[in-house]
């Protein structure tokens, strides 16, 4: 038996007894190695012992329970993460990289990616790219992709031992947001997919990872790497408007789900990005159900509507790279504006689909009470009742009647609900979260020529009810 053999049957034998102490087990090993040797075999094993590193130094099993940890607000990206970026920037320009030629570089690089999304054209990541991505988009995914884990929280749809695939895992914005939004007491295996340069920063970040975020790099394509195994979590983070079929991909990886596993596709929130996640999205239903947040509330039933919908959550505090880049902008730049270089902004779409049938609103409304979408025009100047899923927020001028998309999973055309008079019986329009059901009791349906939608008028004769997610 080698050393490692026995390190391994000690920690098995152990597991089952009490957190298993590297000082301890080198006592029963021959040749007593060093704690330290004991620990680095302890975490490269961990994965095939399913144990996690505590604080304390010990190790012990991964607990059997679901993750049950929620975010309320992501107030920032952490400054450990802001400052491997910065290391990164001072390696490749120096200590002041934000000024002169390098600054100028960073900034017609970051104008650039920026038009480029806003066209539609291919992005090409090299090394300067990979920087520039990261110093204005890392913090944004970061925060996106824990408020939308909380939608798996909620049906505790989470494991601990968690066997994640990031597909297009670019600078590791959805990364390490995942990796802080889980508990101490979780066993990661994470695998990232990045055919690009932005590997490098990638690489660098998830240095800062803990030792039971296990992680692993293949630089290819999607198209290209072949995945083995079952996954609890795929993810898309800002990549589906990158490939050139996306449902393709997404039905590539859609049979090594695990049975409870879940495919988590973010994109930014404008609109062409946005409705381009929806419409892979309703693409592959026929293989996979949506779970969130454009549930399909009626059976048999697909939305054809346009499809944009997307989260608005609070603003993040402004990290020291973006600072420092968008301050030191020379003021003979005429197409500067104090903040071009600040994203801070936090609003995404996302989709989540699973093959399992589980949707986090399990509702099917009753056809002899509530209206569908699909047959709206039949209820115009009709006062109706009705349940919808809450997909914006408000989306009106601040002078205008608040204006919210909504949703039944049946819709042709786009729904809103336009609130004209507030009263304490349908306040929960304005106080629902994005993706939260709602029942209308008495809403007036009525046609918008110009918008070519749907206006559900909320007034004084109109009840809201907000309908908690069922656990």
């Amino acid at each position: 038996m080698t050393q490692r053999d026995d390190i391994v049957a000690n920690a098995k034998y152990l597991r089952n007894v009490r957190p298993i102490d590297p000082e301890e087990v080198c006592e029963y090993v021959e040749g007593h190695p060093h704690p330290a040797i004991v620990r680095q075999t302890l975490r490269e094993e961990a994965l095939s012992l399913e144990l996690v590193e505590r604080p304390d130094g010990t190790f012990a099993p991964v607990p059997d329970d679901p993750v049950t940890t929620t975010v309320d607000t992501v107030e920032a990206l952490p400054n450990v993460y802001d400052e491997v970026i910065r290391d990164m920037l001072v390696e490749r320009f120096g200590l002041d990289w934000a000024e002169g030629e390098s600054g100028e570089t960073l900034r017609t690089t970051i104008r650039r990616l920026k038009d480029d999304y806003y066209r539609r054209r291919d992005v090409e990541y090299d090394e300067v790219a990979s920087l520039g991505y990261a110093i204005y988009h890392l913090p944004d995914f970061y925060a996106a992709i824990q408020y939308v884990l909380d939608d798996l929280v909620a049906k505790r749809l989470l494991p601990r031992k968690l066997r994640v695939l990031d597909i297009g895992a670019g600078v590791g914005g959805p990364a390490l947001g995942l990796h802080d939004f889980l508990p101490e007491e979780t066993l990661v295996d994470y695998h990232a997919v990045e055919p690009s340069a932005a590997t490098g920063v990638l690489d660098r970040v998830l240095e800062c990872t803990a030792p039971s975020f296990h992680t692993r790099i293949t630089q290819t394509t999607a198209e290209a790497f072949e995945p083995e195994g079952e996954y609890d979590l795929v993810l898309f983070g800002n990549v589906l408007n990158e490939l050139d079929d996306p449902e393709a991909v997404v039905r590539k990886y859609l049979p090594h789900l695990a049975e409870d596993g879940s495919v988590l596709a973010l994109a930014p929130a404008d609109k062409n990005t946005s409705i381009g996640l929806r419409q892979v999205e309703r693409a592959v239903t026929d293989e996979a159900t949506v779970y969130s947040p454009t549930v399909r509330l009626w059976p048999g039933h697909e939305p054809s509507d346009r499809g944009w919908s997307f989260d608005v959550r609070p603003d993040l505090a402004t990290p020291e790279s973006q600072r420092r880049l968008d301050e030191a902008t020379p003021e003979s730049d005429e197409a500067h504006e104090p903040g071009e270089f600040v994203n801070v902004d936090v609003q995404f779409s996302y989709s989540i689909l699973r093959t399992d049938g589980a949707r986090i609103l399990d509702v099917t409304p009753s056809a002899d009470r509530y209206a569908k979408m699909a047959a709206m025009d039949d209820h115009v100047s009709n006062r109706i009742d009705l349940l919808a899923v809450k997909l914006s927020h408000n989306l009106a001028d601040d002078e205008s009647n608040p204006l919210f998309k909504i949703g039944d999973g049946s819709q042709a055309d786009d729904h809103y609900a336009v609130a004209v008079q507030q009263t304490s019986l349908n306040h929960d329009l304005h106080d629902a979260a994005y993706g939260d059901l709602l029942a209308f009791e008495s809403v007036l349906a009525l046609w918008n020529d110009d918008e070519e939608a749907f206006n559900l008028v909320v007034d004084e004769e109109t009840i809201v009810e907000r309908i908690p997610k069922p656990v």
